[in-house]
């Protein structure tokens, strides 16, 4: 056990997964993730390539060619870097190159802001890359270990990227057990690609299609998406029987078996709900938690079944499809439909505002009114909006 920087631990847990390139660009908050690595490179303790690039755009483009020849690879980005790999995260999930990647969230630009939301990881949902999303410094660094094992997997091949929320557990420093190297490579073999570039068997990779088979790509995509779900939950499984922690599989819960109110939330806001959980319950409220690990696939199922007893859900979003709601309330919503209980939603924290336990409370609180009136009088909800925007 170390007390380290989330960052660094990240870093830690790339290295035991012996990666043969890495292709960086920095940008704030998610720097010392490949500025640690880049130190790790240089002093010998990590043999691979680690290519200095000019943009993010760059930084993936390098992952997904290193990747079609077979190599393991990894990157970290965040916000407007995100962004910008944007047409090329759909070319690494199309190709299905098991690249793993950290992202770092940010809010994005205008106005400028470098402080935590999701918008940037939310903006990536249909690229067809596996999204997971850490709650702490210890699971995002854990993740990176079962990531691999995930999108490695020849029933999956598709990309993970593991959201974990800028400053808040990148900056953070707080007690990490790192994995020991041979525990992390009897738990993660060498990866066994089944097709890749080279000279002795010459393939094209991404040639055009025409439309008698492009649907047939994006079907094998959405069904390996399907197929991952079991694997993630195995995975989670076997990490807990190898290293003895355990983080749910696609989702967690807390306090849910006889909830009243249930919150669905996913980051680093989980440790704050678990504490406002704590103090509501001492105070005879039925109120619990459901911990999103594992956003795309989408696991409907399991929410459903951790919300069937509930008599409201409130969704907390640090995202907003503007126009509209919260990405993931529109999906809890369409998991319920005719099905669960009322659901209510809730856009906040964007921008890297503050939440409370006193805003957890507001919250259930509204639920509470809600169940007492059986209707949800507002479809999505900016919370601590508190000033006028001229």
């Amino acid at each position: 056990m170390k007390i380290m920087e989330g960052s660094h631990a990240v870093a830690e847990a790339v290295k035991a997964c012996r990666p043969h390139v890495i292709s960086a660009y920095p940008i704030t908050p998610q720097t010392h993730i490949v500025e640690e690595i880049s130190r790790m490179v240089a002093d010998g303790e990590l043999a691979c390539e680690y290519i200095r690039v000019e943009s993010e755009h760059s930084a993936m483009s390098v992952c997904v060619g290193a990747s079609a020849t077979g190599a393991r690879t990894y990157t970290a980005t965040t916000s407007q870097g995100m962004a910008l790999m944007h047409e090329v995260l759909f070319n690494a999930a199309g190709l299905r190159l098991p690249i793993v990647m950290t992202a770092v969230n940010r809010a994005l630009s205008a106005p400028i802001n470098i402080w935590d939301d999701q918008q940037d990881a939310i903006s990536q949902r249909d690229t067809g890359w596996i999204q997971l999303h850490a709650e702490d410094s210890q699971e995002a660094s854990d993740m990176i270990i079962q990531a691999y094992r995930i999108a490695e997997d020849h029933d999956v091949l598709l990309p993970v990227m593991i959201g974990m929320d800028g400053f808040i557990l990148t900056h953070v420093y707080e007690p990490v057990e790192l994995c020991p190297q041979e525990k992390v490579d009897e738990f993660l073999p060498l990866y066994e690609p089944t097709q890749y570039l080279t000279p002795k068997n010459p393939l094209t990779f991404g040639p055009i299609v025409d439309p008698s088979m492009y649907m047939e790509f994006r079907y094998m995509i959405h069904e390996a998406m399907g197929r991952a779900k079991k694997k993630i939950m195995n995975v989670a499984s076997e990490f807990r029987d190898k290293f003895g922690r355990y983080y749910g599989g696609l989702i967690d819960t807390y306090e849910a078996e006889d909830a009243e109110v249930l919150i669905l939330a996913m980051g680093s806001v989980i440790g704050t709900i678990k504490d406002a959980i704590d103090e509501l319950r001492a105070d005879g409220k039925k109120v619990g938690l459901v911990k999103v690990r594992c956003y795309r696939p989408f696991p409907a199922e399991a929410i459903l079944e951790a919300a069937k007893d509930a008599k409201a859900i409130a969704v907390l979003d640090k995202n907003i499809s503007l126009g509209h709601e919260g990405a993931l309330y529109t999906d809890v919503k369409s998991v319920l439909y005719n099905k669960g209980p009322l659901a209510l939603g809730f856009i906040l924290g964007l921008g890297g505002r503050d939440i409370t336990k006193s805003t957890i409370e507001n919250i259930v609180a509204k639920a509470q009114k809600a169940i007492e009136s059986g209707r949800v009088e507002e479809e999505s909800e900016f919370v601590d909006l508190d000033q006028e925007v001229l």
